[in-house]
């Protein structure tokens, strides 16, 4: 009953299910709708349509000449669009969420958005090789296929990933609500903040809202993934411990039979040692009073009552006679005159 008790207290306390999301018709219906509008922006910078004309338009109004008052502020705004500063607050929040729910899926969930991100729109910018407003040659140009890396927003997307995570973790349909509205007023302020300074077309901005939700979206599917990875990793980690810290096994002392001191009366019935073999007493602690046979082959044979006279083997002592008179049953010695 003690062990059973210890064993639960020893036991590490269970981490909270939590239910991840799942990829239901809303979502893929969702996460269809947020491709095709993906594929559609592409398609419109390609062919040289209207956005790109719109996208010359805003830049030459030169939004950051026309109020720039807001400049110096919005330089420390657009940091919460960059991928090392960003990912650096909201992984320590979800370390301290891991830590006290016993889990690694929020920082998992934060490493695959975040793997997504850089495979899928860092493909994109390298194989469009759109350049940017300040760079940019021809006038009316989509400045395609020329070496840059401005397509779709980086900025954006990260913004929209790294502050979607905390709506995505969400626990509650109230929290998700809210952080939901938080993540997109930040990114759309960070995607719009890039207009501003010049650092973007405003074409860039919208597929980087577009790069951003797909992934989001599409995290559902990697979920299976992440639960393998966690399970893995709690299993190497209990392994390292048991290699590292585990109760090496006490030697096991010598199993044998013991010899034991045979008393006087068995030995002159012709036993003898060898026949008379007794199991192993454990072995005891320092302090511990030895007993049984061992104490017997230790301290020889206990001193008899009476300081006895032991006789040698071989040798029987006579009966003890009394002086009181004769033993009961034998015959009466004559009385003789003196």
């Amino acid at each position: 009953m003690r062990t059973d008790i210890f064993a639960r207290l020893d036991r590490e306390p269970e981490p909270p299910k939590i239910e991840a999301p799942r990829m239901s018709r809303h979502r893929i219906a969702l996460f269809g709708g947020t491709l095709a509008f993906y594929l559609a922006i592409v398609w419109a910078v390609l062919i040289t349509s209207w956005l790109v004309a719109l996208d010359w338009k805003v830049m030459l109004f030169r939004p950051y000449q026309q109020w720039p008052e807001l400049h110096p502020f919005l330089d420390y705004y657009v940091v919460l669009g960059q991928r090392g500063p960003t990912a650096v607050m909201v992984a320590c929040w979800l370390g301290w969420r891991s830590w006290r729910q016993h889990t690694l899926r929020p920082l998992l969930v934060l490493g695959t958005s975040l793997l997504l991100l850089n495979v899928t729109v860092g493909a994109v910018k390298l194989g469009l090789g759109r350049l940017g407003p300040h760079y940019a040659t021809q006038i009316g140009s989509a400045e395609m296929f020329a070496g840059g890396d401005i397509f779709p927003s980086g900025h954006t997307a990260n913004a929209v990933v790294t502050w979607g995570i905390l709506a995505y973790l969400a626990t509650t349909p109230r929290a998700r609500r809210y952080l939901s509205a938080v993540s997109a007023t930040v990114s759309l302020g960070v995607g719009l903040t890039t207009v501003y300074i010049g650092t973007h077309w405003l074409s860039d901005v919208l597929l980087g809202w577009a790069a951003g939700l797909l992934i989001l979206l599409a995290l559902p599917w990697f979920e299976p993934l992440i639960a393998r990875t966690e399970t893995w990793i709690f299993a190497m980690r209990e392994r390292w411990r048991e290699r590292r810290g585990g109760a090496r096994p006490a030697p096991v002392a010598d199993t044998g039979p013991q010899p034991v001191l045979l008393p006087q009366s068995m030995a002159t019935d012709g036993l003898t040692a060898e026949a008379v073999t007794v199991p192993p007493e454990p072995a005891l602690p320092a302090g511990h009073a030895a007993t049984g046979v061992r104490a017997r082959a230790h301290t020889g044979h206990p001193a008899r009552p009476g300081s006895m006279p032991v006789a040698p083997a071989g040798v029987r002592r006579p009966p003890p006679h009394t002086e009181r008179g004769p033993r009961a049953g034998s015959p009466a010695r004559p009385m003789t005159g003196g």
